[in-house]
């Protein structure tokens, strides 16, 4: 009977352990989604803060360096077309993340957050180099003020 009862205990112990193995790999599984929803919301929210960044900063220089800041120069059309455009693509991500991303497996989920990673690191030098640029015409501008007042 002490034979039947040590087994018993030992099989139930066992089974206890593996349930609550199985627990915490769902618990984790889910918590690994979780936190690639978060991810992919949050990349998604400060892409869009890039691209508008963007945005403001050329309309700035183009007026700056405009004549007439009514009417947009080429280039500042074809760069208002690629930051609209980014921000299209921005918003099918978005729409892809609210209708697919709950039933999505997580392979899918990594990828995304990792193009969206991406874009975000192809973008930051384009950032950088506007701020610098408009830095550079910040200063111009206010040599060219002073030379003018000096005159």
């Amino acid at each position: 009977m002490n034979d039947l009862l040590t087994y018993g205990l030992a099989t139930f112990c066992v089974f206890a352990v593996i349930v609550a193995a199985g627990g915490v790999w769902l618990r984790r599984k889910g918590n690994q989604r979780s936190n690639s929803l978060h991810q992919l919301l949050e990349l998604a929210d400060r892409l869009e803060a890039d691209l508008k960044t963007c945005r403001a900063g050329l309309q700035q220089a183009h007026a700056v360096m405009s004549l007439n800041p009514d009417k947009p120069a080429a280039s500042e059309q074809e760069a208002r077309q690629a930051i609209e455009a980014g921000l299209r693509s921005l918003l099918q991500q978005r729409i892809w993340i609210r209708d697919q991303a709950p039933h999505a497996s997580q392979d899918q989920l990594d990828q995304a957050v990792t193009a969206m990673a991406e874009t975000r690191s192809r973008l930051a030098p384009l950032l950088e180099a506007l701020n610098d640029a408009q830095h550079a015409l910040d200063d111009a501008m206010r040599e060219h003020i002073q030379r003018d007042s000096n005159a």
